[in-house]
């Protein structure tokens, strides 16, 4: 069936939901798990870039989070038996960083979380996973 299921974490509860079920359905098929979380660029104008540095701080901190939640994705597959990867990287569209891991890491199923965003709320903010939905080649199982 699956041979390696992809598992964007982005921090929330949520998140850690959809990775608890990719974890569990991994062990269930015998498939390994690869752990991604994408690191938002702090926003600039396009007008000030010359005079904007990136902040050294959100670098660090940003890093620093992501190691930490793909260190949870770690322990939660360990104790189920189940061979995890993992990487971050930092990107400005998180679902074609995700799409493109997926197919980096040879990945026939992406297990995420959705938010649920509704009405003007995604509208405003999108959704990432309808749009590796969208744009992805492999299936995507959602957890809301």
């Amino acid at each position: 069936m699956f041979k390696r299921i992809l598992l964007p974490i982005d921090g929330s509860e949520l998140s850690l939901r959809a990775v608890d079920l990719g974890v569990g359905l991994a062990a269930k098929v015998g498939a390994s798990v690869y752990a991604f979380h994408v690191i938002a660029p702090l926003p600039a104008s396009a007008y000030a870039v010359e005079f904007i540095q990136v902040d050294p701080e959100y670098t660090i901190e940003a890093s620093a989070a992501a190691e930490r939640y793909l260190a949870e994705v770690h322990r939660r597959a360990e104790a189920a038996g189940v061979h995890c990867d993992s990487s971050y990287q930092t990107d400005a569209r998180p679902y074609s960083a995700i799409v493109e891991m997926a197919r980096k890491q040879h990945c026939d199923l992406i297990v995420m979380a959705s938010h649920g965003w509704r009405g003007f709320d995604r509208l405003l903010l999108g959704s990432e996973t309808h749009k590796v939905i969208l744009n992805g080649d492999v299936p995507v199982l959602v957890c809301r």
